[in-house]
């Protein structure tokens, strides 16, 4: 089955032809900077499986995990497409973020990483495994 999406104006279209192989919420401060305050949630698929179509604006990072994550986005309306580790190559899978899937039904956030990072107020779904950093913490 493949999968689809696109920004807020359409400008960017993607189609992944794999499943997902997890999903989860991310607090990192990077993240709540670009979800303007609140985690990302991202659905995890592999990299060579993910196609864009449309121009992608791309911004590289290292995060507090210490690797360099590229972040894709529209240039046209700011919506943020993905997130992917860079270096060490092939650590991750491209991280999709859940919105802009046109079933945003997919696969419901299974943990939360950077749990630590989160202000007082976030809702952390206490069902949910719950790591202080990265996945491996």
């Amino acid at each position: 089955m493949t999968h689809t999406g696109q920004c807020f104006c359409g400008q960017l279209r993607f189609a992944i032809d794999a499943e997902p192989v997890g999903a989860r919420m991310c607090w990192c401060r990077d993240c709540q900077r670009i979800a303007s305050g609140s985690a990302t949630v991202n659905v995890l698929f592999p990299e060579d499986a993910v196609r864009f179509a449309g121009e992608v604006a791309t911004l590289r990072k290292t995060a507090d995990s210490g690797n360099i994550v590229e972040r894709g986005f529209c240039p046209s309306c700011g919506s943020q497409m993905y997130s992917k580790t860079v270096e060490p190559a092939g650590a991750m899978p491209m991280r999709i973020r859940a919105g802009t899937l046109d079933d945003p039904e997919l696969l419901a956030p299974q943990s939360v990483i950077w749990a630590s990072s989160a202000p007082s107020w976030a809702v952390l779904d206490p069902r949910l495994p719950h790591h202080p950093k990265g996945p491996q913490s």
